[in-house]
């Protein structure tokens, strides 16, 4: 008969990537780059600066397994 406690988690690795200048092809570049590597999206942050309200550069998180 098996143990039925919980299975010990793996660590996730985490990437991040700074993408800029921010625009439709550059983000897309990035996505499809590191989710072909087996990385998983899962979060964008955008800068802005000050007075502008268009983005000056974003950071892309990514997890996998390990």
């Amino acid at each position: 008969m098996s143990q039925g406690g919980p299975r010990p988690v793996e660590p996730a690795a985490y990437k991040v990537v700074e993408v800029s200048p921010v625009s439709e092809e550059t983000l897309e570049e990035a996505l499809n780059r590191l989710s072909g590597e087996g990385w998983s999206f899962e979060s964008v942050h955008f800068v802005s600066r000050e007075g502008s309200h268009r983005p000056a550069l974003a950071y892309l998180f990514f997890v996998r397994a390990r």
